[in-house]
């Protein structure tokens, strides 16, 4: 027996004519119904003028389930001429790129970018660890300053932070703030040879006590407190009570 089938009741698309939608990844569904649906509040606003690193980055953010839909622009200026169709950002992620660029042209870039996408929170992903570019940066209004040597997971978390209000700045860039104040010669209280009382002393400095209060609670009298202290910011390199109750905190942090 010979079955024929009718051509006119299948319809077949023409495979030239399809077209792959990047925001219909995060909706493929593979078996795994737990996915995080995207919501409605608003999207980021991914701006890279690289193709390939921007297309990578924005499939990588859908991919890791980011709460927000991604939309990908290769400049302000192609976000401003889209902006009448698909509004506002909720956020910004622009990949400044490698240090190559010139950090006044960087910071002049991103400057334009916080004053055209505001109230959005922009949040800058840069291989430029320069401290002095950093703060510069960040006292433009950015909500974020990520190196691009994080995880994608981080990446996502910054910019939930930034959307939530808080600001996301690398713990990397915070050792840069102790060494431009420079603090980056303190050793570990360990390394520094305090005696079982000097390192009794620091902390009860730390802890803000006074002398007296030092003295009674070590049994000591007041003029040998006095003499551990001196010690103490000899030992520290610190003028006064107050740097060493700084540079005592900052070490017992790093422990």
């Amino acid at each position: 027996m010979s079955v024929e089938i009718a051509r006119s009741h299948i319809t077949m698309p023409a495979i030239n004519s399809m077209q792959f939608d990047p925001s219909l990844l995060a909706r493929i569904d593979d078996g795994d119904h737990d996915a995080a649906p995207q919501t409605d509040a608003g999207y980021v606003a991914l701006i890279d003028k690289r193709v390939l690193e921007r297309e990578c980055l924005s499939h990588s953010l859908e991919y890791h389930r980011i709460d927000r839909k991604v939309l990908t622009f290769s400049s302000l200026g192609e976000w401003r001429a889209a902006s009448r169709t698909v509004g506002a950002p909720s956020a910004v992620l622009f990949n400044a790129g490698n240090a190559a660029i010139a950090p006044q042209q960087l910071v002049a870039e991103i400057s334009e970018l916080v004053n055209a996408m505001s109230p959005a929170a922009v949040v800058i992903l840069s291989d430029n660890q320069d401290i002095n570019v950093i703060l510069d940066i960040i006292a433009l209004g950015v909500r974020g300053y990520i190196p691009s040597s994080v995880s994608i997971e981080v990446c996502i978390q910054a910019i939930s932070l930034a959307i939530a209000g808080g600001r996301f700045i690398p713990v990397s860039s915070l050792l840069g703030v102790r060494d431009l104040l420079g603090l980056s010669e303190q050793k570990s209280l360990s390394a520094l040879a305090f005696t079982d009382r000097q390192s009794a002393v620091a902390e009860a400095l730390r802890c803000g006590k006074a002398n007296k209060d030092i003295a009674h609670e070590l049994n000591l009298c007041e003029s040998t407190i006095k003499v551990h202290i001196r010690n103490i910011m000899k030992k520290l390199g610190a003028t006064n009570r107050t740097e060493v109750a700084c540079k005592i905190g900052s070490m017992a942090t790093q422990r």
